[in-house]
């Protein structure tokens, strides 16, 4: 039925407003699932790390099971960080997957830190809890070139950016 794939910054709100968007769908009788890109790190993309290669490979597999729900019509929104703009134009190429990117400026995201991961990723790298790899910090993220909707979740409140999303959803069924 209709692929979506969300991308911004951990933190930046793509699950919180996904998930709420899933239960606004279901509610008016749209099948829809979410492609959580945390959870699916845990199972199939469990044998990826964090390079480019293995975070295009990622979102290449996300890309495909999500494809399989919209095959049984479904819409389905890919919750990932998705941070490189070649494997975002593979799924639009591939799947016509719209992209929405869910922009929050990165100092907004250091002082929210809801995980805790940008505090991480700003110590000493001598320290033990120092993290690698964060998106945005010390791993690059490709601002999208051509987002199909702009989401910005520091000016915007959930529900605010939920009913924009659903108004977009709504233009592409």
């Amino acid at each position: 039925m209709l692929l979506i794939q969300l991308t911004g910054l951990s933190g930046a709100g793509k699950s919180t407003i996904a998930n709420m968007v899933k239960t606004r769908l279901l509610d008016e009788g749209i099948p829809t699932i979410i492609i959580d890109g945390d959870e699916y790190r845990k199972t199939i993309c469990a044998d990826l790390g964090f390079s480019r290669a293995d975070r295009c490979e990622n979102i290449r597999r996300l890309g495909k099971v999500a494809s399989s729900y919209c095959q049984q019509g479904m819409v389905a929104i890919i919750a990932a960080i998705n941070p490189y703009q070649e494997a975002r134009d593979e799924l639009a190429s591939l799947y016509k997957a719209k992209t929405v990117f869910i922009h929050c400026p990165l100092r907004v995201l250091i002082e929210r830190d809801t995980k805790g991961l940008y505090r991480r990723a700003l110590l000493d790298a001598s320290h033990p809890e120092y993290i690698t790899n964060l998106t945005g910090v010390n791993d690059p993220y490709e601002d999208p070139s051509h987002a199909d909707l702009i989401l910005n979740t520091s000016l915007s409140s959930p529900e605010e950016a939920t009913a924009f999303f659903l108004d977009f959803i709504k233009k592409h069924l």
